[in-house]
């Protein structure tokens, strides 16, 4: 295949105001101590190698404790401490907090459910998002916090709110009925557009006014999928336009970087690639899952995605744990090394600021057992003495701040997508995007290959390969944007239920897969969904994946949940159905469209099997297969004139690595073999070429 361009170095961006090396440290609440604490932890926060936490995040009712009555004189006090100690300050606004006194004299802002719940006070979470007063009062707290700390000699970052989206995303009160109203007449015009989008000739749902649009709040039987997605996305809209208000309300009065901690990965009400255009620097936070076997896996994708979300920029790990998290049902702590190889893994993967909830373990409230860097068991503890260490480690690695990490591979991420494919009445209760998603990465991330995230109207000219796991909702532009990547020589690998609808949840025009036709030579002419715990044989004797003739018989493999009833045009088959409703008929194929090839999967395969196709795939993308070992974790960040190795071993027992360098945080050359202990992090200097 013909060569593709080299990944474009992404300009440079704003950074930490004053800070040097990698960021190191985390949420620092001082105000659940008494003051004389303070000192104290100022002093460990030195020994583990801090220079930089989280304040004020929830302080809201003491930094205003009636309406328009500020007191700072507690804040004054700590960012001087900190300033005094070389400390940097991520300042928080309080906003995702509001006080009681807010909820007793706004009643009318507080959150109501779909099923028509007002919810209470006396919990972490936001009002509505639409409220006015809420909006004011936001802008209110913000407005005095910037005028009183944006030129402050401790202020590295700005902190807005906390993690939008959760546990509040979608508000049905009278408040935000009005603002979806308003946002429908600016996206849609009028009814007779609006009618025409959302389908309402079906179940005589036709609007003749605007007064009669509503939430879709509980419904008797399915609501309109076109107003469930429509909602959705208002009300994403609606947290984002609450972010812009507090940014722009500390730009009038700071210079200084504004962020808001993403969720990459776990939040599924926010759409990320608008929220990272609004931001100055990406932030993300992330917990392990306890009951996953592989969580290393889910952490890299998670890096990986917010990396993207950064455009390939440097980003701050904002949130992550030291151990046990609190709100899980089985909270498994970390084992010894763990923390470091978290940690680390984020590092390699763009991350120059590795960050902790919490400094100092809370006694009181619902996170107390929530792990942290100084634990409830002190000093002497094996948490604390890893902390220490990993401050001590990410000294010595100073010297990969502002590198790059490249990929060959992208992975098509669309929130709307996501949101749109998981409303009711689909065809069959076992679709799940965010298994594909998972199960492609995996194979990937088992193959060594280091993977972007992309929108699927992005340009894709970089990668060699682009994977589209689940893209059920598929614009037309999207469609031809894939289709010109494959046309000019990448290639494409698409699985089932992709390319479906339109941004209205309306099937295509020209029925299943229309936008990928040209690039895959085929369509779907009706989908098979396999009945619970059925499966399928995928094999056959072809070789039409290669060319030349060269490429051995694809081996049988199992498929589960899903096939398809596939009509070739052009496409060549790879692989056929052997059993299941499709007997005989087209599994997976090959289609060459100009310079490049789209392959079609029609089942689900498990990620052993999936391993099996993508060696096919690689050869058409002029990538090689890298023989991992199991457990071995390597990516690489790119400098100028020097690349780091970044090796993580997630086995018991060590590796040995082919890389001829030296090894960072031991201080020793590796005459061409590394080998990583079992549960170890190795991190490389490389001079290419050399």
């Amino acid at each position: 295949m013909p060569p593709r361009p080299a990944p474009s170095t992404p300009r440079p961006g704003p950074w930490l105001v004053g800070g040097e090396g990698i960021a190191y440290g985390g949420d620092y609440t001082p105000e659940q101590w008494p003051e004389e604490v303070w000192a104290q932890d100022v002093i460990l926060m030195r020994e583990a190698g801090v220079n930089l936490v989280s304040v004020g995040i929830f302080s809201w009712a003491l930094l205003e404790p009636e309406e328009g009555r500020f007191e700072f004189g507690w804040l004054d006090r700590l960012l001087e401490l900190l300033h005094a100690n070389g400390i940097r300050v991520d300042l928080g606004t309080p906003t995702a907090s509001p006080p009681a006194w807010f909820f007793h004299a706004y009643p009318e802002a507080r959150v109501v459910s779909r099923e028509g719940t007002v919810l209470g006070f006396g919990s972490r979470g936001m009002a509505g998002p639409s409220s006015p007063a809420y909006r004011a009062a936001t802008v209110r707290i913000t407005t005095a916090l910037a005028q009183r700390y944006g030129r402050h000699p401790a202020l590295a970052l700005w902190h807005v709110h906390n993690e939008y989206g959760a546990p509040v995303s979608e508000d049905y009160s009278p408040a935000s009925a009005a603002a979806f109203r308003r946002w429908l007449a600016d996206r849609y015009g009028d009814l007779e557009h609006l009618n025409a989008a959302w389908g309402t000739t079906f179940w005589g749902q036709r609007y003749a006014q605007w007064e009669h649009v509503d939430v879709p709040a509980a419904t008797p039987s399915v609501a309109n999928p076109t107003q469930r997605l429509d909602f959705a996305r208002f009300s994403d809209h609606a947290l984002r336009e609450c972010f812009v208000a507090e940014r722009d309300a500390i730009r009038a009065h700071s210079d200084v970087p504004v962020t808001t901690n993403f969720m990459a990965g776990s939040c599924p009400a926010t759409e990320l690639w608008q929220w990272a255009r609004e931001v100055d620097i990406v932030s993300n936070d992330h917990y392990l899952t306890a009951s996953e076997t592989r969580p290393e896996i889910g952490l890299a994708l998670a890096a990986d995605l917010t990396r993207s979300l950064a455009g390939g920029r440097p980003w701050i790990l904002m949130e992550h744990s030291t151990s046990a998290v609190s709100w899980q049902p089985r909270n498994v702590a970390k084992q010894p090394g763990e923390m470091a190889r978290n940690a680390l893994s984020h590092l390699g993967r763009g991350a120059d600021a590795i960050l902790f909830f919490q400094w100092r373990a809370s006694r009181s409230g619902a996170e107390k057992f929530h792990s942290a860097m100084l634990p409830h068991a002190g000093t002497g503890s094996r948490v604390w003495r890893e902390v220490v260490a990993l401050g001590r480690d990410l000294g010595a690695l100073a010297e990969l701040r502002g590198t790059q990490v490249r990929a060959d591979v992208a992975i098509l991420w669309d929130q709307e997508s996501f949101w749109a494919q998981d409303l009711e009445w689909r065809p069959s209760v076992d679709l799940d995007h965010r298994e594909r998603i998972d199960a492609f990465y995996t194979a990937l991330w088992q193959a060594g290959h280091t993977v972007d995230f992309a929108h699927p109207e992005a340009d894709l000219a970089a990668y060699r390969l682009v994977v589209v796991p689940a893209s059920y909702l598929l614009s037309r532009a999207a469609g031809d944007n894939l289709t010109r990547f494959v046309a000019g020589g990448g290639t494409l690998l698409v699985s089932y239920f992709s390319g479906i609808v339109d941004e209205t949840d309306a099937v295509h025009e020209g029925g299943y897969l229309a936008p990928l036709r040209r690039a895959l030579g085929l369509t779907v002419e009706e989908f098979l969904p396999l009945r619970e715990g059925g499966s399928v044989r995928v094999g056959g004797e072809h070789r039409s994946d290669a060319g030349d003739g060269s490429a051995p018989p694809m081996p049988e493999l199992e498929g589960t949940v899903w096939s398809d009833d596939i009509a070739l045009e052009g496409a060549a088959v790879v692989s056929t159905y052997l059993d299941g409703p499709a007997a005989g008929r087209p599994a997976i194929t090959r289609h060459t469209h100009g310079l490049g090839t789209g392959w079609y999967v029609s089942t689900r395969l498990g990620v052993d099997d999936l391993m099996t196709l993508l060696d096919r795939v690689y050869r058409d993308a002029g990538l090689s297969a890298r023989a991992g070992v199991a457990g071995l974790e390597v990516v690489v960040r790119h400098g100028v004139g020097v690349d780091y190795l970044v090796a993580l071993n997630h086995g018991d027992a060590p590796v040995a690595v082919a890389v001829d360098g030296h090894e960072l945080l031991s201080g020793r050359a590796t005459d061409g073999t590394l080998k990583v202990p079992g549960g170890g992090v190795a991190v490389v200097r490389v001079t290419p070429g050399a």
